[in-house]
Parts: C-alpha cells; sequence; structure tokens
C-alpha cells in the first residue's frame, strides 16, 4: 500500500517521495484517515514504527486545508513531549513535513533561555512542540495564548508523568479550549495514562498496533551477568574484543554516564554524554555529533530513552538495568527502527535482578545469559521464571547432627572421649 489512498495532498506525498517514504506503517495507515476525519485517537505502538509521522502528516494537512491566520502569541496546534530532546525531534520531523506548506512550527523547552522564545511567539505558530514546564512558564507570563488552539498531540504521556508532569498537565489543559481535537500516542500505555485519556477524550478511536509494552521482534536482545565492581572492566574489554560500530549505552545515573564517558576518552574513543545535568546546548550538540557518526559512542541517561531516532543504530548496551521496566522497550527501541535489525546487551549485576525479572514479565520472555569467561561473576545473578519470581535454590541437605556433641563418637550407650 502507498501514502496515495490515505487521502493526503499533493504537497505531502512530493515530502514522502523525496524523502523516500514508499509504504505506511501500520500505525500511519489506521491513525492518518482517522485523524483527517477529526476523531481522537488514543494510538498505541513499539517505538520506531513511526508514530510521529502518523499524527504529524494529518495535523499539518488540517492546517494547511483550514488556511486561517495564526494571531500574535498565539497556537493552532500543540504538541507536548516529555523530554527535550524528543522536543527537537518531533520539531524536526515537522519542518521536514511541511517544507512545501505555509505553515511555521517552533519548539519551547526548558535548560535555555526563555526570551528567545517569548520573542519567536510574537509571530504566532501555526505548531508548537513544548515540553510541559516551559510551556506553562510562558502561559504564566502572557507569552502565550490558546484561543485558537485547534489539535492537542500528546506523544510519550506515560513518560510526562513518570517524570512529574502531573501537575503541569493538569494546569495546561485546564487552560486549553475545551472544543479541540486530542491525540495521543505512545510505545506504552499504563493503567493511569488510559484513566487520563477518559476524561481528555471525545468518543476516541483506540489503536493497537502490537501487544503492548512488548519488545521490538528486530532487536536481538541478550545479557552478561557480571559483578557490579566489575562492569566497567567488562564493558572496556568487550569493546576491544568486538569493536563495536555506533553504540548507544544507557547507565542509571548521571555519575555513572561521567565516569563510562571518562574511562573511554582516556582510551582514546571518540565518545560524548547525555544527561539532566549539562547545559541544553551541550546535549543538542553531543546529539548531533553521534548522529553525525564524529562520536562513535553516545552514553545517556534515560533522558535519551525516547526521541532520538537514528538511522541504523546497530546496537543499544543497557550498562545499566533501568529501574522502570517500560524503559527497557524504549532503550533497546533506538535500535532496529523502519525494519532494521539491531541487537540490545545488557550488563546484569546480582543487585539488579528484580529489574531483570519485571523486564523479562513485560517483554513475556527470559532474556538469554551469556556469561563472558574472564568475567564470571562471584555473585551469582539468580534465576528468574516470567511473573517476575525469582528460581530459588534448593536447599543444601543438612549435616546428620553427631550425638553427645563435638569429638565424640557415638558407640551405642558408650562414648570415646578421644
Amino acid at each position: 500500500m502507498t501514502f496515495a489512498p490515505l487521502g493526503l495532498i499533493d504537497p505531502l506525498q512530493r515530502t514522502l517521495e523525496e524523502l523516500g517514504y514508499s509504504t505506511p506503517t501500520a500505525i500511519q495507515e489506521q491513525a492518518i484517515p482517522a485523524i483527517l476525519k477529526g476523531r481522537d485517537l488514543l494510538a498505541s505502538a513499539q517505538t520506531g514504527t513511526g508514530k510521529t509521522a502518523a499524527f504529524a502528516l494529518p495535523l499539518l494537512q488540517t492546517l494547511t486545508q483550514q488556511g486561517s491566520v495564526v494571531a500574535s502569541n498565539s497556537v493552532r496546534a500543540l504538541v507536548l513531549t516529555p523530554t527535550r530532546e524528543l522536543a527537537e525531534q518531533v520539531l524536526q520531523s515537522l519542518q521536514r513535513y511541511s517544507e512545501q506548506l505555509p505553515l511555521r512550527s517552533y519548539a519551547v523547552y526548558g535548560g535555555v533561555s526563555i526570551n528567545p522564545q517569548m520573542m519567536a511567539l510574537r509571530k504566532g505558530v501555526d505548531v508548537l512542540v513544548a515540553t510541559p514546564g516551559r510551556l506553562l512558564d510562558l502561559y504564566r507570563q502572557n507569552a502565550i495564548k490558546f484561543n485558537q488552539l485547534q489539535v492537542l498531540v500528546l506523544d510519550e504521556a506515560d513518560r510526562m508523568l513518570d517524570l512529574g508532569f502531573a501537575d503541569e498537565l493538569d494546569q495546561l489543559f485546564s487552560a486549553l479550549p475545551r472544543k479541540r481535537q486530542t491525540l495521543l500516542f505512545s510505545a506504552t500505555f499504563s493503567a493511569l495514562i488510559r484513566q487520563m485519556a477518559d476524561g481528555l477524550l471525545r468518543d476516541p478511536l483506540t489503536i493497537d498496533i502490537s501487544p503492548r509494552n512488548s519488545a521490538i521482534d528486530s532487536v536481538e536482545q541478550w545479557i552478561i551477568p557480571v559483578d557490579k565492581k566489575r562492569k566497567t572492566e567488562l564493558f572496556m574489554q568487550l569493546l576491544s574484543e568486538r569493536q563495536w560500530p555506533q553504540t548507544l549505552v544507557f547507565a542509571k545515573t548521571r555519575k555513572a554516564v561521567d565516569q563510562l564517558l571518562e574511562a573511554l576518552q582516556a582510551q582514546g574513543v571518540q565518545a560524548d554524554c547525555i544527561h539532566g545535568d549539562r547545559p541544553q546546548p551541550a546535549r543538542l550538540r553531543a546529539l548531533t555529533r553521534f548522529k553525525d557518526n564524529e562520536v562513535s559512542m553516545l552514553i545517556a541517561t534515560d533522558v535519551a530513552a525516547r526521541g532520538l531516532d537514528i538511522a541504523q543504530l546497530p546496537l543499544v548496551i543497557n550498562f545499566d538495568l533501568p529501574i522502570n521496566a517500560e524503559d527497557y522497550v524504549h532503550r533497546i527501541g533506538r535500535s532496529g527502527r523502519a525494519g532494521a535489525s539491531g541487537e540490545a546487551i545488557s550488563l546484569v549485576s546480582a543487585d539488579e535482578v528484580r529489574q531483570l525479572a519485571a523486564i523479562e514479565t513485560l517483554i513475556q520472555q527470559l532474556l538469554q545469559r551469556r556469561e563472558h569467561s574472564d568475567f564470571k561473576p562471584e555473585h551469582r545473578v539468580p534465576e528468574t521464571r516470567l511473573g517476575g519470581q525469582l528460581v530459588k535454590k534448593p536447599k543444601k541437605p543438612k549435616k546428620p547432627k553427631v550425638p553427645g556433641g563435638k569429638n565424640k563418637v557415638h558407640l551405642g550407650n558408650w562414648f570415646d572421649e578421644s
């Protein structure tokens, strides 16, 4: 099937052809016609399956066909994202798809000066991409109005709640016009998200393209058990042995990211990092360098688990397992995108076994274990079962007690004290 039967206008079809998009994905095939009809949507699909295009293309077409002029400090469509990186990614997609359309897109997020954003909003914006905190700041300073808003998109809404944006979202929703089209897109939907959707959506169409919370089938997944104190040593050994290509590495803490980056750079490896303590320009520069192959390795916390669309990324390494099992799905989804194959390797220590069990329960498969001969752990990673259960080791049989106590041999009713 091509994009033509989906009802997209000629300028969009020409742009898609220039970009090499010939066949819509399953989520695009179902979502685009529904959005063009004005339906509210609750759509779930695996990461890397084209969700951004699924809402961006019909959104841009609707705004173009309506043709109304956006007023100063106003916005016609709003896309909310949980992270700055995802906001930039969505903005780039919108600008790419709308090259032949008379529309203006812009993104606002924290970590950078608010003044240039306020100046840009004075011209009015057709599509605004924003993180909740910065958008609320702009609204409180009267830098943005929502009276012209027609469409609201929540991209990765579950992550917004994970990052503690619930209060900001409530305040923003109360400021938006009730008469609007609302679209919720994500790879995963918790019960809390579905409950929130009930209050936001009007007679929504629900699209579930794949089993909820499942891992990408095109990504080969396996783990290497290792003692926690030897993770960095194992990582460097694997890098030396395998000469990994472009690799995205996830660590749990900012400190772990910095330490691993320092170890890599000491060995002459071209690497960079992303985490919450780095200024936003530095984070964007690191991502750009990685995408442009100026560095072969990018180490990040979970701020990079969503929103990084990197073509042909062959490998994801989980230096640490995530605390939230759903973040594992998003992490490995950076690889194996758009039909390509990928690989995800996790270095797992004994103290991470409960995270491992939760991940395996979520994706409904036990991850294959491959020990490295030089790094067999002293503290074994307990075996797991689906359902989050740990396999208990069988108890050692108790030694029979020697009657009479230590150094006494029982001979009927006689004892030999020797």
